[in-house]
């Protein structure tokens, strides 16, 4: 299967290890995987030596989610590329799912279903059972910054991501509204599920620069370069809360539950 994994890293080192140990676990090879360390100070370093194999590049100083992530495509030129997070665990079949949906419904921009939250279940259990139920489902311009995968043609269309520190956390959602705009189909899919833990690694670098609850980047200078208006940001908003809202009551109607869910307090909630 031609294609990389993306992990750009910033300490929580347990979180790397536990998303690699998955990554293998699932029969990715460790020559489909890069992790771009932007700099971090914890023992991440040992965590990757730990994994010999794995494409590592290591940053003097931290580059930002858009800088990590072109790095990594270019280290690998594969025609898929998943962007994913450290702070997930990958049960087996989720890749194969990823460029199954793709292929076959000429997606261009690709994310899975995914629980938040606590890992207080069977995680590669619950995932066979709800791809088994939920193969079939998508939700059509969907897609998530903590995992998407991306066709190269995207990327030589499109081009790569915005790596101005400005754009910090907002690099996801400027590359989506860039594919949309190049004439690319992005989705969401019920054939691949993971766990995400919940922006563990953003949250840590909010700590960092003393900004718990502040965005990383300059929301004001996202704004202007699409020319996003109040009336335009809040029409936006509306129609994706619309979408979701549909999303959410046809899947639970048909199937008990959605691709997208929380987990808390022993129990699911639907998304």
């Amino acid at each position: 299967m031609d294609a990389s994994i993306v992990i750009p890293v910033f300490n929580q080192s347990q979180y790397t290890k536990q998303c690699l140990e998955t990554l293998q676990e699932a029969g990715i090879a460790r020559s489909q995987i890069v992790v771009v360390d932007n700099a971090s100070t914890d023992d991440t370093a040992a965590c990757l030596a730990a994994h010999p194999g794995i494409n590592v590049i290591r940053n003097e100083s931290n580059r930002g989610c858009g800088g990590a992530w072109n790095q990594g495509v270019r280290a690998l030129t594969a025609t898929w590329t998943v962007v994913l997070n450290n702070d997930v665990i990958i049960p087996p079949g989720w890749l194969e799912g990823l460029v199954g949906f793709a292929e076959e419904e000429k997606v261009d921009v690709v994310s899975p279903a995914s629980c938040e939250g606590e890992t207080d279940y069977d995680v590669p259990d619950h995932a066979r059972q709800f791809v088994k139920k939920m193969a079939s489902v998508k939700r059509p311009g969907a897609c998530v910054g903590y995992c998407f995968m991306v066709h190269r043609r995207v990327f030589d269309k499109a081009g790569l991501f915005d790596d101005d520190m400005r754009l910090g956390g907002y690099e996801d959602d400027e590359f989506f509204r860039r594919s949309r705009q190049a004439g690319f189909r992005l989705g969401t899919t019920g054939r691949s599920f993971l766990h995400h833990f919940g922006s563990v690694t953003q949250i840590a670098m909010k700590a960092s620069m003393n900004k718990p609850k502040a965005s990383l980047g300059d929301r004001d200078y996202y704004r202007k370069k699409y020319k996003l208006t109040w009336l335009k940001r809040h029409w936006w908003r509306w129609q994706e809360k619309s979408r979701i809202a549909r999303w959410r009551r046809s899947e639970l109607a048909r199937y008990g539950c959605t691709l997208v869910a929380l987990r808390k307090g022993g129990t699911f909630i639907w998304r």
